[in-house]
């Protein structure tokens, strides 16, 4: 299992960014996918972005071109660049990681979430 801390959430006026980071105990090493939900007062938990252990990144459609994922993995830390920040984006987020079992299920590690307010 991998323990997920999240940091870096706030409120930000529309138009604004806001960094996101993720660090994971003991490491990032092992883990095959990691990446961003989130979850909005009333709603399911979406996926915002991942990153696999290879670099390979993917991205919801409705933050495409304004939010970047990347990962440390010699610090163990995962981080979201939040750009252009809307009110839509208003949320919690919670990272997480997957870890591939030697019987070829995955685990999924989450953090404790972190809060995106963004007012207009």
């Amino acid at each position: 299992q991998v323990w997920l801390v999240e940091s870096g959430g706030g409120l930000v006026q529309a138009g604004g960014s806001l960094r996101l980071s993720c660090v994971a105990s003991p490491s990032t090493r092992g883990t095959s996918v990691i990446g961003w939900y989130r979850q909005a007062p009333g709603n399911l938990r979406e996926l915002v972005a991942s990153i696999s252990s290879s670099g390979v990144t993917n991205y919801a459609d409705s933050v495409k071109g304004r939010f970047t994922i990347s990962r440390d993995d010699t610090r163990n830390t995962l981080y979201l660049q939040m750009n252009s920040l809307k009110p839509g984006d208003t949320a919690v987020y919670y990272c997480y990681a997957d870890q591939l079992r030697p019987n070829g299920s995955t685990f999924t590690s989450w953090g404790q979430g972190t809060q995106v307010t963004v007012s207009s």
